[in-house]
Formats: structure tokens, sequence, C-alpha cells
């Protein structure tokens, strides 16, 4: 799913999406079965990166971690949210 015309859709599609994962103090091992379970029944989902999950890191180093721990695409990150595809 490199195809920049397919990433760019997935963005406007997951524009209007509302939050249904939040990583919080638990950190991203608290959400992987969470945010697989979900992705196996919608085609996008937006998750929340708390301040206290981030601790020391970026939201993009979490979001990448979080993409590669469940097999999924990291769509866009932007501010404290990311899309999985």
């Amino acid at each position: 799913m490199s195809d920049p015309a397919d990433l760019q859709a997935l963005r406007k599609d997951a524009h209007d999406l509302d939050v249904t994962v939040w990583v919080g103090k638990g950190g991203i091992d608290a959400v992987t079965e969470e945010l697989a379970d979900q992705l196996t029944e919608r085609e996008l989902v937006k998750v929340k990166f708390h301040r206290a999950a981030r601790g020391g890191t970026t939201t993009e180093e979490l979001a990448a971690e979080l993409a590669e721990a469940v097999d999924a695409t990291l769509v866009e990150t932007r501010g404290n949210t990311a899309v999985y595809h």
C-alpha cells in the first residue's frame, strides 16, 4: 500500500473518523490486540497517543512501532493521532 494515490484516498476517508483506540501510560503493548481486532473489522482505525504514552518519544515513533506490532500500514500521523490501515 505504498501507492501515493491510495494513501491520499485513505487520508481523506480518515478525516472524519472518530478515535477508537487510546494509548496511555500502558504503552502500545496494552493496545496491540485491540487495534489488530479493529483492523479486521474496518478498513481504517484512528489511534490517539496520550502524553503519558509518549514519554521521551514522538508520536511518529510510537505510531510506527505500533504499525509494525500489528502488521498494519501507517496511513498518517497528525498531532497526537495516527491512522492505520
